[in-house]
């Protein structure tokens, strides 16, 4: 299970790692297929880039360094917040797919959370 987790975290961390930059890009920089990022107001969308940026470090870092390991479920937590609203968004703007990519993201990384909360912690 720990092998599982890992690839999760990691796989996970690199994906709002990235995306989180691309939040906080400004929004001429940013591919035509992510449209929503340009309609997102300019604050929102850089409050989400600071979340996504240290929430996917959150997931790698802490217990590869062996510091702090508790901050890696509580990253994922920090992760499933922000895709339950994430979610609500593009329901509302019926982007269907990015709704299904959202929750499956959420239930990703609340699998994390319950993981090393529960199933495997450090």
């Amino acid at each position: 299970m720990t092998i599982v987790l890992w690839i999760l975290q990691v796989l996970l961390g690199s994906f709002y790692v990235y995306h989180g930059w691309m939040m906080l890009n400004p929004p001429a920089q940013v591919q035509p297929m992510l449209a929503y990022i340009r309609d997102l107001p300019s604050g929102l969308r850089r409050f989400i880039g600071a979340l996504e940026i240290p929430g996917g470090i959150g997931l790698i870092l802490p217990p590869l360094v062996r510091i702090l390991p508790i901050l890696t479920p509580l990253a994922a937590v920090g992760l499933v917040i922000v895709m339950a609203p994430a979610a609500v968004y593009h329901l509302t703007r019926r982007e269907y797919p990015n709704v299904v990519f959202n929750l499956v993201l959420l239930a990703l990384a609340a699998f994390v959370a319950y993981g090393r909360f529960v199933l495997s912690p450090f």
